[in-house]
């Protein structure tokens, strides 16, 4: 992998709509409280909401956020939060690439249309239909961006936002980009809390979105490095969920960093049950470490992308010299990154 920068960064999560409040959180160390959540059925679900925000953001007046759902807002939120950052330092016209990870999507809307179309087919508003696709989304971000030539969409577990990240930067070696904004974002409703708490009664799900963005020139960056992104050590038979990210531990391992100021952002949440294999991995991990998913939820991809946010985002307050990113994902792969503050850096 050629040499790939962080640009810019942006947070939406329980902790409040910017990095700072994302930030402020995992300092501060205490899980957000969980409420009730809108439900059908019997099962007391529980989830970490985002806030409203404290103003209403600009962008809603755009005619294409007119009735786009809560995970366009989340997205875009981060996404030109992460832009403010990136056109403070780069080019003014820049071409622009948009990799948009969602695991769960648009369900919000997409209960609305089929509970309509359940009623009464004939009735059911085919305005809500455009909102429930999982590229509604990147469309809508991409008409608030401008200048965007490439735009794709990721759907899979939260393993795959690195896979997005891997896309970038495939897409930023070949010059068809200079600057691509890496995005996972979810939304909460009843039907994914209903899910989790048949998977796992511990969990409690959130929302939100966190955003990168990504570019080849060094004066360009806010100071941080991809270095690297592992292999993606799928399961199968023969390489289950402990043993893949035992692999991709051993991967990381191998990537050069810049000696003891080293942060481990890890995927760790409220399951023991999930958070085995993770665990084995990094058992003989004696360094710093932080855990975004024990404060703020399960946020699905939007949780992976938190990883990867706080982890760039103590690099260029010059907290750590090398930070590593754990993602060891629910079905397909166990895969990591590791980014690098492009000068030294003393551990806090």
């Amino acid at each position: 992998m050629s040499r790939i920068y962080v640009a810019g960064l942006g947070a939406v999560s329980p902790a409040g709509w910017t990095v700072a409040a994302l930030r402020e959180a995992l300092e501060l160390g205490k899980p957000i409280p969980a409420q009730p959540l809108e439900q059908r059925g019997d099962n007391p679900l529980l989830a970490r909401l985002v806030p409203n925000p404290p103003t209403r953001p600009e962008f809603l007046s755009h005619p294409r956020l007119r009735r786009a759902s809560a995970i366009t807002h989340y997205a875009a939120s981060a996404t030109l939060e992460a832009a403010a950052s990136f056109h403070q330092r780069g080019p003014e016209n820049p071409r622009l690439g948009l990799i948009v990870c969602l695991q769960s999507g648009c369900v919000q809307y997409s209960c609305r249309f089929f509970d309509e179309t359940l009623r009464n087919p004939a009735t059911a508003s085919p305005l809500l239909f455009p909102e429930t696709v999982y590229a509604a989304p990147a469309s809508h971000v991409a008409a608030l961006l401008k200048n965007v030539t490439l735009v794709s969409s990721l759907v899979g577990d939260p393993s795959s936002f690195l896979q997005g990240m891997s896309l970038a930067a495939q897409w930023l070696e070949e010059d068809r980009i200079d600057a691509c904004f890496l995005v996972g974002a979810e939304e909460t409703n009843w039907i994914t809390a209903d899910a989790l708490w048949h998977l796992d009664r511990t969990a409690s799900i959130s929302a939100g979105a966190g955003a990168l963005c990504l570019c080849r020139e060094p004066g360009w960056s806010m100071g941080v490095e991809l270095a690297a992104i592992t292999d993606a050590h799928t399961y199968s038979a023969k390489n289950n969920r402990t043993r893949a990210a035992g692999s991709m531990r051993a991967q990381l391992n191998g990537i050069p960093g810049h000696g003891e100021t080293e942060l481990l952002c890890d995927g760790l949440g409220d399951s023991s049950r999930n958070n085995a294999p993770e665990i084995a991995a990094w058992r003989d991990w004696t360094g710093p470490r932080i855990s975004p998913r024990r404060i703020l939820g399960e946020g699905l991809m939007a949780a992976a992308a938190w990883q990867c946010v706080a982890a760039c985002d103590a690099l260029a307050n010059r907290r750590f010299a090398t930070a590593n990113v754990s993602l060891v994902g629910f079905n397909q792969q166990a895969i990591g990154a590791k980014f690098r503050a492009l000068a030294p850096a003393n551990s806090k």
